[in-house]
């Protein structure tokens, strides 16, 4: 019997690039039981001894920066500049949750009769199933506080990008963690990724990609009660006010969706414009869009790279037909799987590019009235992962900032992502949050101990 294989294809030239081995349920099997082994010896590790090895694999990718960031953009076709912050954020959160060993505290509660303790131990054996959009980084967010918090890691990468995450784990081993302490598995979803979820030795999936399958790993953990993190879809509204400044919103709205070619799930795919400045905005945005830079990844002045595949690119694709009105700015021809930034303008709430998660560089402009209605089609989706609320009225900010429903939320700016704080959804975009102060407490058991104090 051969053993199943996956090309590895640069997104900007169609080419194939890597040939990588797919990893079949035997294989997870005996990859469970090594890392079964190693977590022992990891979780019975002093503390200060855990959190100096996390610090050496953190030294290591910065040594590696440059290498990894090529590599992501090889794999993925993410511009160089987005590459070496993934590269750069890989780091940063291991150095992050390294700071987080020692500090990872039970608590000594008031009883009577006795003392009473919580103590957080770690879970064991980790699964983490991370998508192609953001390989490196999403990567990390699963892998460095599982890590920290004393458990080991099986990584099962998408199968598009396998190539960082396999780099990470010899550079893991060139740091000095134990060895099947940290593992990566590449192979297909239905076969890699499913052994994962239903392994009984496996006690935690962390997934980030498409509510479809979240759902179904979701149902497949049921039967053995396992835990879950969910990092899942969004269709994220970028609200503009009246009162804003105009220029700043629109100068920053198109790198909002179009970071990444749109394959994010923050994307502000959703532009809620008050009617009375509709106009204006849309006179402001069209250059803003038409000038983005769009080409060679590779190149450090590009701002926008392909999509991801020709399967993404067909999606994309179905979304737009070409009668659609709207703004659109420009994409290479040739080989590659290139889609131009689009902003689609007189377009009904309900249009499935409206309201269906996208993923790629794509956006629909509605107008709102007033604060209420601008509340009322922000929440008017199944998702709740991000946003963005442009306004100069301090009391607007905080009072739609609570009305939004979701779990990221941004003023006067468009940012989402930090990994000193936590990230996640509300309602179909996910359950559960990652990074942040609490990030390894999620990958721990409480365990509560009283001790009797009486004669």
């Amino acid at each position: 019997m051969t053993h199943a294989h996956h090309e590895v294809v640069n997104p900007a030239t169609g080419e194939v690039i890597e040939t990588v081995p797919a990893t079949s349920a035997a294989e997870v099997d005996a990859a469970v039981a090594r890392a079964a082994k190693a977590q022992e010896g990891w979780a019975a590790a002093a503390p200060a001894d855990r959190a100096r090895l996390l610090r050496r694999f953190a030294g290591v990718v910065d040594e590696h920066i440059e290498e990894l960031a090529r590599l992501e953009v090889r794999e993925a076709g993410h511009t160089i500049g987005n590459a070496r912050w993934e590269a750069g954020n890989v780091r940063d959160l291991l150095d992050f949750a390294a700071g987080g060993v020692e500090r990872l505290t039970g608590r000594q509660i008031p009883v009577a009769g006795g003392l009473d303790i919580t103590i957080l131990e770690p879970l064991g054996v980790i699964g983490v199933i991370a998508p192609w959009n953001f390989p490196m980084p999403i990567a990390a967010w699963g892998t460095a506080p599982a890590l920290a918090a004393g458990n080991a890691v099986l990584l099962k990468p998408a199968e598009t990008t396998p190539l960082t995450a396999l780099r990470l784990a010899e550079l893991a081993l060139e740091a000095g963690l134990p060895e099947h302490l940290f593992q990566v598995l590449p192979g297909a979803g239905d076969v890699t990724g499913n052994a994962l979820v239903e392994h009984p030795g496996v006690a935690k999936i962390v997934f980030t990609g498409s509510t479809r399958v979240g759902k179904s790993i979701m149902a497949t953990s049921a039967p053995l009660v396992k835990r879950v993190t969910l990092e899942l879809g969004g269709k994220s509204p970028n609200i503009v006010f009246a009162d804003s400044d105009l220029q700043a919103a629109a100068a920053a709205t198109p790198m909002s969706f179009l970071d990444n070619s749109g394959q994010d799930c923050c994307a502000r795919t959703r532009i809620l414009v008050q009617r009375s400045v509709y106009d204006r905005f849309l006179d402001l945005l069209a250059p803003a869009i038409e000038s983005v830079v769009v080409g060679d990844p590779a190149d450090e002045k590009t701002q926008m790279g392909p999509l991801i595949s020709q399967v993404q690119l067909d999606r994309v694709r179905s979304y737009v037909p070409d009668d659609l009105p709207g703004i659109r700015g420009s994409a290479p021809d040739g080989p590659g799987f290139w889609f131009a930034p689009t902003v689609l303008t007189d377009i009904a709430p309900d249009a499935p590019a409206a309201c269906e998660e996208v993923f790629g560089p794509v956006a629909a402009v509605l107008p709102f009235d007033d604060e209420a209605d601008a509340i009322r089609l922000a929440n008017a989706t199944d998702y709740g992962l991000s946003g963005s609320i442009w306004t100069r009225d301090i009391g607007r900010a905080l009072r739609v900032s609570r009305a939004v429903a979701a779990g990221n939320l941004s003023v006067n700016s468009h940012s989402s992502v930090r990994y000193s704080t936590p990230f996640g959804g509300y309602k179909q975009s996910g359950l559960g949050r990652e990074l942040g102060p609490d990030a390894l407490t999620a990958f721990t058991e409480t365990k509560n101990v009283f001790i009797s104090t009486e004669a």
